[in-house]
């Protein structure tokens, strides 16, 4: 099968997506950065391709969406961002077992939104995190570049 240019790039480390950034001359965003512009996201998560639409795989490049300089934010391929998973300012972790869970993952993982194709349409939001160690090939991780402005 011919390899289509228009597809999002997945299975991609935090440092394949970071090398591939900086070789672009551009960077990761910071997790922030990714939130903020999903505010614009596909309208409905119905629009987005996730385990719902029943493509399981991810689709080609589309146009955003009026008032949207950006697409597929989300669904198709989880995005690495360049923030370290760390617990928002203020959270502690709730005593017990479900504490320890969680605040054993707080250390050595960067931050990836935006679901994928195999993500239910329920759990997509922009503020969903997903957090992974950054060598691990993430089965549907990809990259979304950032650029700075210029000042």
């Amino acid at each position: 099968m011919p390899l289509s240019q228009d597809l999002p790039v997945c299975h991609l480390s935090y440092f394949e997506a970071d090398a591939f950034a900086r070789w672009s001359g551009a960077r990761l965003p910071t997790e922030a950065e990714w939130e903020y512009a999903a505010q614009c996201a596909e309208p409905t998560q119905a629009s987005a391709n996730t385990l719902d639409a029943g493509t399981l795989m991810p689709q080609p490049a589309r146009t955003p969406h009026a008032g949207c300089a950006f697409s597929q934010l989300l669904g198709d391929v989880w995005e690495w961002t360049s923030s370290s998973y760390a617990p928002y300012p203020g959270f502690a972790p709730p005593p017990g077992a479900v504490g320890e869970y969680n605040g054993k993952f707080m250390c050595n993982q960067y931050v990836l939104r935006g679901g994928s194709f195999a993500t239910p349409a329920s759990h997509l939001r922009p503020t969903y995190r997903n957090f992974f160690p950054p060598g691990t090939q993430w089965q549907f991780a990809g990259v979304r570049l950032a650029r700075d402005l210029a000042g």
